[in-house]
Formats: structure tokens, C-alpha cells, sequence
């Protein structure tokens, strides 16, 4: 027989594990916790001998108490102190949520990016977000945000379907960056049925000149499979490992392949592609399971 002292000691026992795990999710682990995540490979068809280290940030969403200026400014500290050759940012500094004490103006959030240093440059694309948020260019259709300003003004190489070739040690590759696929927001206030992206992946690719190894910048990671094997590397963010994650798993992943592209490192058809999990939140303030991290990318 279980008593009535039994149940209420089981009642009260789950009342508070749930409260401890909820404080958790909404406190600790997005506000609290930092990880660096590597990887480490040789994609068919990188240069012999070319050793590359990259380092990648993504999903910032500047916005108090989550990702303030001060804590962004330190994880860019933590991410220079990682020896990369090069730095890479995947989009969406711009907040998505409306649970903040407040928000951060771009110029503050780009003045902390611009901490960041690495040997071959510090080089960015834009996410979805900073499409959404930005109503000027919702209402021209394209051209540039005030996301795209903010980095170029502090120094910082912004890609919109643009491909460069870079050195290390004597030995080439190509940087190349899309454009958002999710950058023009559905409605009749914009005249647009569908979301409409901007990215041109062909006209991007079709800019590599030789046939060095390519490392391609895309926020969202639906994407990949349309990216080619002459791609060596295809580098993403906007899932934010499904904010929770269990046993590998993401219930709510923001792709329509679902958990495929959740978070990871994923191979298919000897094509690799890894998603970050990104450093801030969107919609509600919660992470479970996919803590904000620093992605570092040894490849050679």
C-alpha cells in the first residue's frame, strides 16, 4: 500500500527534480556553460600536407542577459586563445527572441566580434535572422542588412555568394560563403508568398578558379545536398542542435530533413558537412543537452 505521507514525498520529489532540471535548461546551460567541440579530417581531395586549423562561431543572438556584449566579447578572447589559422562566423547575430531585458544594438555586438583575430582573417555570412530583423531590407528585397554593415564597418570579411582564395604556408584554398536561404520573410505586408532565399550556389562555386580545396560557409545546413564533392568542407549553424537534445537525438530541429542535419558531423557520399551548435538561443531562452560551444576544425 503506498500511504498518503508515500505520495506526496513522490509528488513532491518530481515537483522538484522538474524544477531543477527546468533551471537548468533555462539558466544554466545556455548562460553557464561554454564548450569547444573539435574535429579533426582529411576530406577527399584536401591538399597533402596542408594542415588547417578553423575556428567557428555561430548563432550568437546578441540580446541581455543571454548574450551580452560583455559575454561575447569573452568568447571571442576563449576563440582567439585556440590557435586557429582561421576564423569563421555562420550567421544570426541578430536575436530571435523576445524574452530579454534587452537588446543589443548592432554596433555593440560587432565591436565585440571585432576581437577576434586569426593569421588568414576573421570571415563571415549572414543568417536568417539578421534578414528578419532588419525591415528595410525585408522591404527592398535584398541588398545588404545592418548586420552586413555593422561587421564590414569593424574590419570583419562579409560573403554574400562570394569565393576567395586564401594561402597557408605556400598552399591554396578557397573561402566561400552563401548567402541566406531563409533571408526574405512570407506575407502579404512584403508581397511574398513563400520565404524566399538570396543564396546562389552555383554563381558562388562557379568563382573558384583552379582546383584547390573548397571550405564552404552556408548558415542554414539544408543545403548540403545540393553542395558538390568539389566541396571539401561545408560548414553551417541556424539548427542550434535543436536547443534539446537527447541521446543524440533532436526532437525540434529548424531543417526540413529534421534531425538529419541537427548537429554534428555529418558524411554523406563522401561529402562532409559540420553544424555547429551555436552559442545563443532563439524563440525561448532553453538549451538541454547542446550546450553553447566553440567548433574547431582540424583538417589535414
Amino acid at each position: 500500500m503506498i500511504t498518503r505521507r508515500d505520495f506526496m514525498k513522490f509528488v513532491g520529489g518530481g515537483f522538484a527534480s522538474a524544477m531543477a532540471l527546468g533551471g537548468y535548461a533555462f539558466a544554466f546551460e545556455p548562460l553557464a556553460r561554454l564548450n569547444v567541440t573539435r574535429y579533426a579530417l582529411t576530406p577527399p581531395g584536401w591538399t597533402p600536407g596542408l594542415k588547417l586549423r578553423v575556428v567557428a562561431l555561430a548563432d550568437i543572438h546578441a540580446c541581455e542577459p543571454w548574450m551580452s556584449a560583455s559575454r561575447i566579447a569573452s568568447i571571442c578572447r576563449q576563440a582567439n586563445d585556440l590557435g586557429g589559422d582561421i576564423t569563421v562566423l555562420l550567421g544570426d547575430y541578430a536575436t530571435g527572441m523576445n524574452f530579454v531585458t534587452r537588446y543589443i544594438h548592432s554596433s555593440e555586438w560587432s565591436k565585440a566580434l571585432a576581437i577576434l583575430q586569426a593569421p588568414l582573417g576573421v570571415h563571415a555570412v549572414m543568417g536568417n535572422h539578421d534578414w528578419w530583423e532588419d525591415k528595410t531590407a525585408q522591404r527592398n528585397g535584398g541588398g545588404t542588412t545592418f548586420a552586413h554593415r555593422a561587421l564590414s564597418d569593424v574590419g570583419i570579411n562579409v560573403y554574400s555568394n562570394r569565393a576567395i582564395r586564401l594561402e597557408k604556408d605556400g598552399q591554396g584554398f578557397w573561402l566561400a560563403g552563401l548567402e541566406d536561404q531563409r533571408a526574405l520573410i512570407a506575407g502579404k505586408k512584403w508581397k511574398r508568398k513563400h520565404i524566399q532565399g538570396l543564396d546562389d550556389l552555383d554563381g558562388t562555386l562557379a568563382q573558384v578558379g583552379d582546383s584547390d580545396p573548397v571550405i564552404l560557409l552556408a548558415h542554414e545546413p539544408d543545403i548540403f545536398p545540393r553542395v558538390p564533392t568539389r566541396v571539401a568542407l561545408t560548414l553551417s549553424g541556424h539548427t542550434h542542435g535543436g536547443q534539446v537534445r537527447f541521446l543524440g537525438h533532436s526532437p525540434m530541429v529548424p531543417s526540413r530533413f529534421g534531425d538529419r542535419y541537427a548537429y554534428g558531423h555529418v558524411i554523406e557520399d563522401d561529402r562532409s558537412l559540420i553544424i555547429s551548435g551555436g552559442l545563443g538561443c532563439s524563440i525561448a531562452p532553453i538549451r538541454f543537452g547542446v550546450p553553447p560551444e566553440i567548433v574547431v576544425v582540424d583538417l589535414g
